[in-house]
C-alpha cells in the first residue's frame, strides 16, 4: 500500500473543568502555565493520549488493530519490561545489523514509531552489535494552550492520606500531608501536521492517518484519574484539512490561523464553551472535515 501522498493539517479544540490536565512535576504538580498565565498541555502528554487511544482501537473480531512500542507501565498489552526488551523480543535477529533493515521493521511493526518517530540507541558488551537509529515521524503536534489566562482558575487544595505502610496491617502509619490542584475552566486549542514527505520515510499510509484522527476523536475515552475525574475533560472539535498535494496549498501557519478560538465580545470571565467564539475562515480549495460531537457554534466566515 502507498505511503500518504497529501499533506495534513489539524486542530483539537477542548475544554477542562475542574482537572488538571498536565501536572508540572516542577512546579508541585501543579496545572502547567506559559509566563503569561496560560494553560499548556505538553506535546509529549498529547502524544501519551494518542498512543492510549490507538491501543484500544480494535476490529469487529474484538483483535487490537495497532502495534503501540511505546506503553506506559499502567497500560500494558505485553510483559516487557523496557523498550529493549520489547524491540529485541519482537524483532528478528537478523535486522539488527542493517539499519535499513531495522528502520523499516521497526515502522512497520509499531504505528506510534511510524507516526511520532522513534530514537533507538541500545549498546552491546560484543563491539558492532549495538544499534544507534534515528527516526523523525511524520506527524508534529503542538503543545496545547488555553484560550484565556487560567492562572486565577487553578484552585489548590491540602489533603491528607493515611495508610498502613508496615507490619501486618493493624498499626496506622502517620497521616502525610499534599496537594490538589485543578483549573475550574478552560478551553485549549492544540495543533499538528502530517508531512507526506516523512510519511514516505516511515511507510506512514493514509489508514495510519485515519486511526490518529479517530484518537484525536476519542482523545481523553478512558483517561480518567484522581487529578481528571470522567467527564471533566472533553473534546469540542476536530479539525481536519487534507491537502490536495504532497506540499499543500497553504503553509501550515495560514491553515492553522485559519481557526480562531476567543472569549465572546464582552465576556470577560468566561466560564463554559458557549462564552466562546469559534470561528473557522474559508480557505479556497481547501474544505476541513469537522468533528463536532455537541454541535457547538462554529461560524464560517
Amino acid at each position: 500500500m502507498e505511503t500518504l501522498k497529501n499533506k495534513i493539517d489539524f486542530a483539537v479544540v477542548f475544554s477542562v473543568k475542574g482537572a488538571n490536565p498536565n501536572g508540572d512535576p516542577l512546579n508541585g504538580n501543579r496545572p502547567r502555565t506559559n509566563y503569561d498565565g496560560f494553560g499548556e498541555l505538553s506535546d509529549v502528554c498529547i502524544k501519551r493520549k494518542i498512543r492510549n487511544r490507538l491501543m484500544e482501537m480494535k476490529n469487529d473480531k474484538g483483535e487490537y488493530l495497532y502495534s503501540v512500542f511505546v506503553q506506559s507501565d499502567d497500560n500494558k498489552l505485553d510483559d516487557y519490561p523496557s523498550l529493549r526488551t520489547r524491540a529485541e523480543g519482537e524483532l528478528p535477529k537478523d535486522v539488527w545489523k542493517d539499519e535499513k533493515k531495522f528502520r523499516e521493521a521497526v515502522c512497520k511493526k509499531w504505528l506510534d514509531i511510524r507516526a511520532f518517530g522513534q530514537v533507538f540507541a541500545y549498546g552491546s558488551e560484543k563491539k558492532g552489535e549495538g544499534v544507534s537509529v534515528g527516526i523523525r515521524g511524520p506527524v508534529s503536534i503542538h503543545s496545547a494552550f488555553s484560550v484565556a489566562p487560567v492562572n486565577s482558575r487553578i484552585s489548590s487544595i491540602q489533603i491528607t492520606k493515611s495508610v498502613s505502610g508496615e507490619g501486618d496491617g493493624t498499626k496506622k502509619a502517620s497521616d502525610t500531608m499534599g496537594m490538589k490542584h485543578r483549573v475550574d475552566h478552560g478551553v485549549y486549542v492544540s495543533y499538528g501536521t502530517i508531512n507526506p514527505q516523512l510519511a514516505s520515510k516511515t511507510w506512514f499510509k493514509d489508514e495510519d492517518a485515519t486511526a490518529v484522527k479517530n484518537a484525536l476523536e476519542h482523545l481523553f475515552d478512558n483517561d480518567e484519574s484522581s487529578a481528571r475525574p470522567a467527564g471533566s475533560m472533553e473534546v469540542v472539535a476536530v479539525i481536519w484539512w487534507q491537502h490536495n498535494s504532497n506540499n499543500g496549498q497553504y503553509s501550515s501557519a495560514v491553515v492553522h490561523r485559519s481557526l480562531s478560538v476567543a472569549p465572546q465580545d464582552g465576556v470577560t470571565d468566561p466560564k463554559k464553551i458557549e462564552d466562546y467564539s469559534i470561528k473557522l475562515k474559508s480557505l479556497s480549495g481547501l474544505e476541513p472535515i469537522i468533528f463536532n460531537p455537541n454541535n457547538v457554534v462554529i461560524e464560517r466566515i
